[in-house]
């Protein structure tokens, strides 16, 4: 299974928020949106950072509420680790655990096409999971009739 094979079951949706943006809006967009980061880009396709909830509460609890009307792009990650459609999902559970990272925007000739969560990607290793055991026991069970 790869990353393509997610964005096909999930769809390619991703929330941004524009750099002149505030945390505060940011927060309240992961809020009303119910996710936990938001990609950074002017026009919904250019990376330019992701700002997750773990950051929002960082530089809250660093700088107090006033940080809510500070430009997103003071609290956002500018250096995104990306991933490609055709990568395979023991690569990416292996890179969000090493980074310590929740999500992934997939990018494809250097333009967002989508977003990974390590959720999506629990999930997706879940299905496989199952889907091999049923195989298993249909096979087992073929073989003693």
């Amino acid at each position: 299974m790869n990353v393509k094979h997610i964005l096909e079951r999930k769809g390619s949706a991703v929330t941004t928020i524009p750099t002149g943006a505030t945390i505060g809006e940011a927060a309240r967009t992961l809020a009303e949106a119910r996710i936990g980061a938001i990609v950074v880009s002017d026009d919904g396709s250019t990376i330019n950072g992701i700002l997750s909830e773990r950051d929002i509460v960082r530089v809250i609890g660093t700088d107090g509420p006033s940080a809510l009307t500070r430009p997103v792009t003071e609290a956002m990650t500018a250096n995104v680790i990306t991933c490609n459609p055709e990568d395979r999902i023991n690569v990416l559970m292996s890179m969000m655990t090493q980074r310590r990272i929740r999500h992934l925007p997939v990018a494809e000739n250097g333009k967002m096409t989508g977003l990974i969560s390590i959720g999506d990607v629990v999930k997706e290793r879940m299905d496989e999971i199952e889907s091999d055991a049923a195989a298993m026991r249909d096979y087992i069970t073929g073989m003693t009739a």
